[in-house]
């Protein structure tokens, strides 16, 4: 039997459910839906069950969705049946996407991509089309290819543009830069990845200057007004203890020149969000990115996986619903602005406005079966 009553469960998280506006872009509370891959897009085109999919997510209560990675104009950016942002069958599926998103109340970003030397040699859709990254090394540091050209450099940035242009004139509300899992972007940030000698290598300011490029790009398409989001971590795919930043010194020199190429909103994404970024200090990543930058910041990590959520209304107070509490308890001290919620949102469309209403007993448990389908 539940010690709470839904008044007092909808009270605990009501710090969820603050409005939050940034310039132009105003959001109707500070649940975010994270990006999360389903490739469920047959020859990189989003159907209509992609458009449903993202819209019952707005018509319960998500503030902002941020759409799962689409890949920009380059034939070695990602994998099968995962979405295209370019093209025209692919841009008229996002149109229909944004439109019933805004149909449905909602906000929406996409998350522009390339997966850089993640991905494998001969992988489809596009098998005869090499990966690419700066020095042409693995995550691993091993050499798979060659390094980057100049010009094909500079033709990723203007990839970069043509998508985050395209968001723009399609009626999306922001667009999303994919800067972290040790992807392309942060494969340039990596010293590992990136043994580069030219403007592009070096030094930690000298790596970001790929990213720069990008977000300076993606700016003079876009104009002023309109959001840029950068998703950037320390950790990359199956290697959950790398580090760009050893220390806050060391993370201000990283973001000092990505706040001054346009970015408005730092998603820093982390396995936990309630482990500390740096001895001597609670702040998280997203803590510490916005005291560093003064940006807004969304955090993700593990947010609202539903047993958390479930033990605090059901058990009361205690050691097993202390993750939920810091959550909150960040949230009103403004160490960020925002929440990401991944794999809860995934399996359960309403998950926010079950949170936000204390129907907390209705919330679905996320298994390895809600991969399997768009629910």
């Amino acid at each position: 039997m539940s010690n709470m009553n839904e008044v007092e469960q909808a009270q605990s998280v009501k710090s969820l459910f603050k409005p939050f506006t940034l310039g132009k872009l105003a959001l109707a509370n500070r649940v975010v839906m994270a990006p999360m891959t389903r490739s469920f897009s047959p020859d990189g085109v989003p159907g209509a069950d992609v458009a449903a999919y993202y819209r019952r997510r707005a018509e319960n209560g998500v503030g902002l969705i941020v759409t799962e990675g689409t890949l920009i104009n380059h034939p070695a950016a990602g994998g099968l049946n995962v979405p295209n942002f370019h093209g025209e069958a692919a841009l008229n599926g996002w149109a229909q996407v944004v439109k019933e998103v805004h149909e449905a109340g909602g906000k929406i970003i996409p998350q522009i991509w390339h997966v850089g030397l993640t991905r494998e040699i001969g992988s489809l859709p596009n098998p005869e089309a090499l990966p690419i990254g700066p020095s042409g090394l693995d995550l691993n540091g091993n050499k798979v290819t060659e390094p980057m050209s100049i010009a094909e450099i500079n033709a990723i940035v203007e990839a970069f543009a043509q998508a985050a242009g395209d968001a723009k004139r399609l009626g999306f509300d922001g667009v999303e830069i994919h800067g972290a899992h040790g992807y392309l972007i942060d494969q340039f940030f990596w010293e590992r990845t990136n043994q580069r000698t030219d403007q592009y290598g070096g030094d930690m300011v000298g790596r970001t200057r790929f990213a720069v490029e990008v977000i300076e790009a993606c700016r003079r398409a876009v104009g002023p007004d309109f959001p840029i989001f950068l998703r950037i971590s320390q950790w990359k795919s199956a290697l959950y203890t790398a580090k760009l930043a050893e220390t806050p010194e060391q993370l201000a020199l990283f973001l000092a020149p990505l706040v001054e190429a346009g970015v408005d909103v730092f998603h820093c994404s982390t396995r936990r969000f309630w482990e500390p970024e740096f001895e001597g200090s609670e702040l998280n990543f997203a803590g510490w990115t916005k005291k560093l930058t003064g940006k807004p910041t969304i955090t993700v990590g593990s947010v609202g996986l539903d047993q958390e959520f479930m033990s605090l209304f059901i058990e009361g107070k205690g050691a097993e619903n202390s993750n939920l509490e810091q959550l909150i308890e960040k949230l009103d001290h403004h160490e960020f602005d925002l929440v990401a919620i991944g794999r809860a949102l995934l399996v359960d469309p309403a998950w926010a406005a079950k949170i936000r209403d204390g129907r907390v007993d209705e919330l679905v448990p996320f298994t390895a079966d809600a991969l399997k389908k768009l629910y």
